[in-house]
């Protein structure tokens, strides 16, 4: 059987040397460190035997995808589907005491399904204080026979206070004009024109739906079963924090949080128990080192899915150069 990957298959992966090279350059902690220790960091082991370790009030934004209430396999480690009660004892067990990681002004994400989003509402309530559900569409898979296809997933927006980072200029959407409108002096009313049409820079809402889905042509793509979009990190980090803040991801997964965060200039702490998954973060990193492209994100501004075609042919220019 033949199983070297498609030529446009862009899907990142580790062969055994690179797990050893990017492995090694994980951490593991064995007391409290100070929080400068910690900046930009990978914490290659279990939430649970970490969380006494962490440092206090050195947190100012955490971004929370931890496994949703399935039974589902994670590469070596199988998380197994709970009751309802269950699950949100597990929810607390950790999330009780990593408020005591945040400061005063920091920001809470936490990413949920249907099945869990009840349970992380209920949980998190008690410890932040909740401003908004976003549900962003999550167009993969080829349905269910027996069921509604289940294409969105939830992301409860929290906070520690009622004073925190929103930077609502930094997350507008491009969205095109399909009637524009001029006033009497033929002037346009708010959208404007460029080669690939007329477009209008909307507030963000809570409904987002120009998200792509990590696939095998991306270059950000891994095999992790639940990777997050690099362009989904990106807004929720422009929003919530500033230049030089740090971003803590206690689920790392494949890096993506980590990522974006040096991409956009701010600091991060990840911790993921995986050893396969760290080095596959680590070796993401190392590569925003020269590349800070974000899919659907240009010059500042996010863009509606499937609109950039400009910037399609911008990098096949530089590359034509080169």
């Amino acid at each position: 059987m033949n199983n070297k990957p498609a030529k446009l298959n862009r899907t990142i992966r580790l062969d055994k040397a690179e797990i050893k090279k990017y492995g090694s350059q994980s951490i593991k902690l064995t007391g409290l460190l100070k929080p400068k220790l910690l900046i930009d960091k990978v914490i290659n082991q279990d939430l649970a035997e970490t969380i006494n370790y962490l440092p206090e009030n050195f947190v100012d934004l955490l971004f929370i995808d931890p496994p949703y209430n399935l039974t589902k396999k994670f590469n070596q480690l199988l998380f197994k589907e709970m009751n309802l009660n269950e699950y949100e004892d597990w929810l607390d067990s950790w999330l009780s005491k990593l408020k005591n990681v945040l400061k005063k002004n920091s920001s809470i994400y936490i990413c949920g399904d249907w099945k869990s989003s009840s349970a992380i509402f209920k949980v998190s309530s008690k410890y932040f204080q909740v401003r908004n559900r976003i549900t962003w569409e999550r167009e993969k898979g080829r349905g269910a026979k027996a069921n509604w296809k289940n294409c969105t997933e939830d992301i409860w927006f929290f906070t520690n206070s009622d004073d925190y980072t929103f930077n609502v200029e930094k997350v507008k959407l491009r969205r095109k004009v399909l009637a524009p409108y001029k006033d009497e002096n033929n002037i346009p009313k708010d959208w404007g024109q460029n080669k690939s049409g007329n477009f209008r820079d909307t507030h963000p809402s809570n409904i987002w739906n120009d998200i792509s889905i990590p696939f095998w042509s991306m270059p950000e793509n891994t095999d992790h079963p639940t990777q997050k979009p690099e362009k989904l990190l990106a807004k929720i980090i422009l929003a919530s924090t500033n230049k030089g803040e740090l971003v803590f991801d206690p689920f790392l997964g494949s890096g993506t949080t980590a990522v974006v965060a040096k991409k956009l200039g701010r600091k991060f702490t990840g911790i993921e128990i995986d050893e396969y998954y760290c080095a596959l973060a680590l070796k993401r990193l190392e590569s925003a080192n020269k590349d800070k492209s974000i899919q659907g994100y240009e010059d500042g501004v996010f863009w509606e899915r499937n609109t950039l075609i400009d910037q399609v042919k911008s990098q096949k220019s530089k590359v034509k150069k080169k």
